[in-house]
């Protein structure tokens, strides 16, 4: 993976500001009379933030992915059946919403960080999902605002109005915007309740993350066997209105925590210090750079910060941002020109983030084979015997089929933890058994054998259709178990194991520090980008060939699925290539609390 630089602490930086923590201190004393940290209830000062906060934070979490989930995870076989959308629109018209829902929070978390604070962003954002969940519920409830229903054998079927699809759309706008301010806040927000400074707080960070992810797994599971089951057998109306209400109830269960939440104060969006960076190497694009890096602006500044970037040789031309000319040295301090010159920490910040786009982009088009699985893999398991043994009434939703993925996370994420990481760490030496770049290099290899499966599954499942006579009946069971989907399911558990956490973990760890708070704004838009280009892609298959016709079991979905296997694997070696070039962040050397300094390892 060429010449890398890592720590051997997970947590540098947080044990350097643990070694200055002043709490005993004035300033110690001065932070317990920040109105950001304690409030005063009945006379007694009370310390806001801390655990007591995480039964509001996670009540709020948990209701909220039970209604985001429980609207969206069978969404699709409610626009086909009741909406009476073709099967090629309804895939792309989800994949479409989805992906917008995934751009949002960037959005979102630029408000958050620059204007109005995270808290106000989630609050916000839940009210505006709460909206659209009921907005879907009513159509769900109201028979004008659907079409009739078909006629008995009949393959005409009413289309829905446009009045009818505003209904719907608008729904899907409302929860699109509330995406966009839960998402990237949520899980920042639980974080900003422990102080970093406290060295008790600070372990706490780690065990908050953990409960959370346990909390979204759960509430995966129970809304892709729960809540689909009602769906599919109670009723449109219940199985979508139980979610709107516990999205309520997630809003007053986060207002109800609000005295003692500590609300971190806006800092300023990063984004403009990115902008100043370009407008000063444009403006200074004819001058020489220096041949010691150390004259460039702010490179002798702070030179003992743990938070400080070291200058790096990659897009020299960015360094001409802080070139200093001698109308700059005629200024100082505060008077300096941001948009004249910048420092090199800022111009680090830019080409952390050009680096990061390359590696971005080869995760578009795994999450782009992954919007199947809320599509085509569940027209495919409402065509198969359902049934969980032959002498069984009770049927599988199709739409349930995912939670063997959540199953497969939960059992796996434990076992990797424990078990595979200590072993890996003997064989690589690294802390973290394998680096980011290599532990997505391995999703992305098991992301093609989910493709490879996909396809070997459906050529199963035309011929089971094909000897039953069934090729012309896509509304009959076809004598073929459900449970040969399962295979690829439980090969996506294992690449979101590698590849997904991957991602988060490299994005939070290489964003630059100010812009880590839009890291998981930046995870939800590749998969976003993912969603868009299934769009297109069904879009064009759909228009040039008979893959993916009204009728499954006459089209070509095998072959569809081999194009995607191929695509991701070019899409790898355009990663080993991206991988090789990348260079991990640096830092300055950062002493632990003993006054010793972390030694950097390097590794080829």
């Amino acid at each position: 993976m060429g010449r890398v630089l890592f720590w051997q602490e997970e947590h540098a930086v947080e044990l350097h500001k643990s070694s200055m923590n002043l709490e005993a201190g004035p300033e110690g004393a001065q932070r317990a009379e920040d109105p950001e940290w304690s409030t005063t209830w009945r006379g007694r000062r009370i310390v806001k933030g801390g655990w007591k906060t995480s039964p509001f934070i996670f009540g709020n979490e948990a209701t909220e992915k039970l209604g985001v989930i429980g609207l969206q995870v069978n969404l699709v076989t409610y626009l086909v059946q009741q909406l009476h959308f073709k099967p090629a629109d309804a895939s792309n018209t989800l994949t479409t919403f989805s992906g917008t829902a995934a751009f949002t929070p960037f959005v979102g978390a630029i408000i958050a960080d620059a204007y109005v604070g995270r808290y106000w962003v989630v609050l916000l954002g839940s009210i505006l999902f709460t909206l659209g969940s009921f907005v879907l519920t009513i159509q769900a409830l109201v028979p004008s605002l659907r079409p009739d229903q078909c006629a008995a054998k009949s393959s005409l079927c009413e289309r829905s109005t446009v009045g009818q699809l505003g209904f719907l759309y608008l729904s899907f706008v409302l929860q699109a915007a509330g995406s966009g301010g839960i998402r990237p806040c949520v899980v920042a927000f639980g974080a900003d309740q422990f102080n970093e400074e406290d060295p008790k707080q600070r372990t706490q960070i780690l065990h908050f993350f953990n409960w959370y992810y346990f909390t979204l797994q759960l509430a995966t599971l129970i809304t892709s066997t729960v809540f689909v089951w009602i769906q599919d057998n109670v009723g449109w109306a219940v199985g979508f209105g139980l979610p709107a209400v516990l999205m309520a109830l997630s809003v007053i269960s986060f207002v109800a925590g609000t005295p003692i939440y500590r609300i971190a104060r806006p800092t300023g969006s990063p984004i403009t210090r990115l902008f100043q960076v370009m407008a000063a190497a444009v403006k200074k694009r004819k001058l020489e750079l220096p041949n010691d890096p150390m004259e460039l602006f702010g490179a002798k500044d702070k030179l003992h910060s743990p938070t400080r970037l070291l200058h790096t040789d990659q897009f020299r031309f960015l360094d001409k941002a802080a070139i200093v000319t001698d109308d700059d040295q005629r200024r100082s301090g505060s008077d300096v020109n941001p948009w004249k010159v910048s420092s090199v920490h800022s111009v680090e910040e830019l080409k952390l983030l050009l680096r990061l786009l390359p590696v971005l982009c080869t995760g578009v088009l795994v999450y782009t084979a992954w919007a199947q699985q809320g599509t085509f893999w569940v027209q495919q398991g409402r065509t198969m015997d359902r049934r969980l043994v032959a002498s069984s009434s009770f049927e599988i939703p199709p739409g349930s089929m995912t939670a063997f993925t959540t199953l497969a996370l939960l059992v796996l994420i434990p076992v990797y933890d424990k078990l595979g990481i200590p072993v890996l760490r003997r064989i690589t030496g690294h802390p973290r058994g394998l680096t980011s770049l290599q532990r997505i290099a391995i999703g992305l290899v098991v992301s093609i054998l989910v493709m490879v499966a996909a396809a070997a599954t459906e050529v199963k499942r035309r011929s089971a259709a094909a000897a039953a006579g069934l090729l012309d009946s896509p509304d009959r069971t076809i004598p073929i178990s459900i449970f040969w989907l399962l295979p690829q399911y439980v090969l996506i558990g294992v690449t979101e194991l590698f590849l997904s956490i991957g991602q988060i973990e490299f994005f939070y760890d290489q964003s630059p520090e100010s812009m880590r708070s839009m890291a998981t704004a930046v995870f939800w838009m590749v998969i976003g980008g993912g969603n868009y280009c299934s769009t297109a892609m069904v879009s064009a298959v759909h228009a040039r060939t008979n893959w993916v016709p009204d009728n499954i079991n006459r089209g070509r979905l095998d072959l569809f699925y081999w194009m995607l296997a191929g695509i991701l694997t070019v899409n790898l070696g355009v990663y080993m290539v991206v991988a090789r070039w990348y260079r991990y962040k640096r830092w300055n050397d950062v002493p632990e609390e003993n006054g010793k300094v972390l030694k950097k390892v390097e590794q080829v």
